[in-house]
């Protein structure tokens, strides 16, 4: 697209050559009738030429009225041109207020859902661990009882070795079983919070995703609008 200025330019330009041109038009014509008079009428009355002068100033008139009428049109197109600009300029300004208010509204959800994730993570890692620690205080308080009842047993069976020692491989193996299960439910409870972060960093993945692919479609989009009325207003 060229610029008002430009083409401004280019048509005084275009105005000059023609008003030189008109001008010299003018010159020819009247010299071409006062050597025509003069060859015409040598011995003619002075009446005579003075008509055939008029007629060459009535011409001259008229072709200068044209030039002036061809730069008032220059004027028109000029005023057109700085209106057309215009309202390129207010046409790009609304659209780059378009795009703020887009990007900013985008903005806003996208913190909304990492708010409403992270508020989510919260949650389930409350819940987590509030499961594992009422299963890891139960496993405790009954691990402390069978330590108490295992020191009770040892002072019963005091006299009664065999008994005793029986009894207390038995409290043993309870007390490994039970240690047994508390290495497992660790290892359970280290494993689901692995599962949860990953979990959290994909959904925190696909959250920005879709925001960057939602800001490519509406960037695309407004080069789109912006091609189609440049190609309308060329044409």
């Amino acid at each position: 697209m060229v610029p008002p200025g430009s083409k401004q330019t280019k048509k005084s330009g275009k105005t000059s050559v023609e008003d030189r041109k008109t001008s010299m038009k003018d010159r020819a014509v009247i010299a071409y009738d006062f050597k025509k008079e003069d060859k015409r009428d040598l011995n003619g009355s002075e009446e005579d030429a003075a008509d055939a002068k008029t007629t060459a100033i009535d011409k001259l008139g008229k072709k200068r009225t044209s030039a002036v009428i061809v730069e008032d049109m220059g004027g028109e197109v000029q005023n057109m041109l700085e209106r057309f600009g215009a309202n390129i300029s207010n046409s790009l300004n609304t659209k780059k207020k378009r795009l703020a208010l887009y990007t900013k509204i985008s903005l806003k959800t996208s913190n909304q859902k990492i708010e409403h994730i992270w508020k989510i993570q919260k949650e389930q890692r409350q819940k987590l661990n509030q499961e594992y620690s009422q299963q890891f205080l139960t496993l405790f308080q009954q691990w402390e009882i069978d330590i108490q009842n295992a020191k009770e047993q040892e002072e019963k069976l005091a006299n009664l070795f065999r008994q005793q020692q029986q009894i207390f491989q038995q409290s043993r193996l309870g007390q490994s079983q039970r240690l047994k299960t508390i290495k497992q439910l660790y290892e359970q409870f280290i494993k689901s919070m692995e599962d949860l972060e990953k979990n959290n960093e994909t959904l925190v993945t696909d959250a920005q995703n879709e925001l960057k692919n939602e800001m490519a479609m509406f960037q695309k989009q407004i080069m789109m609008d912006t091609v189609s009325y440049d190609i309308k207003t060329e044409k």
